[in-house]
């Protein structure tokens, strides 16, 4: 058997002299036929074999944090785990199934808009940043660069009066053409 999860590996003949004891890790009593969905292992005391539940290789996932982990040790399934994976980062569980917690999945779903928005207005400012540069400089914009300034500030008005709120469904103005 494995020395260190005292699994059954496989059955050997073995010659010994007179006086000299088996070798380690092995038992002379045989194990019981295989049962699907178990491990035969030695009983802690060593003085038997016994069943123990065979999971290895299925994933569960934590009921604290919704972490993933593979079984790789037979045995029952770890404390504080479920078989049962979790649809959204923000699922919380309740003892028998997975809840998600709305509350805090919207306000990430806000976060996330009020990040959008400041993307938004960024790229804006960033398309008229010549123009700007020009009016600093004391120049005269030409018409087309006044309106594409009024525009693009019309749209980062617009920009930022859109409700995020409403996320994940924000619904945001289009940047005026270049």
């Amino acid at each position: 058997y494995d020395s260190e999860t005292r699994e059954y590996i496989s059955t050997s003949t073995e010659y010994l002299a007179v006086g000299v004891g088996i070798p380690a890790c092995s038992c002379l009593d045989a194990p019981g036929s295989h049962k699907a969905g178990y491990a035969i292992c030695r009983s802690a005391d060593f003085n038997s074999w016994e069943y123990v539940p065979d999971h290895r290789g299925e994933i569960v996932y934590s009921t604290e944090t919704g972490e993933s982990k593979e079984i790789t040790a037979p045995g029952d399934y770890p404390e504080k785990t479920t078989t049962i994976a979790t649809l959204t980062p923000y699922d919380k569980w309740d003892g028998e199934k997975w809840v998600t917690d709305t509350e805090a999945q919207h306000s990430a779903a806000v976060d996330a808009a009020e990040a959008q928005r400041q993307s938004l207005i960024d790229t804006a400012m960033a398309s008229i940043s010549l123009i700007q540069l020009k009016l600093q400089a004391g120049r005269k914009l030409t018409q087309a660069e006044t309106t594409r300034l009024n525009a693009v500030l019309d749209y980062i008005d617009a920009v930022t009066a859109t409700d995020t709120g409403t996320a994940p469904d924000v619904i945001w103005p289009e940047l005026p053409e270049a």
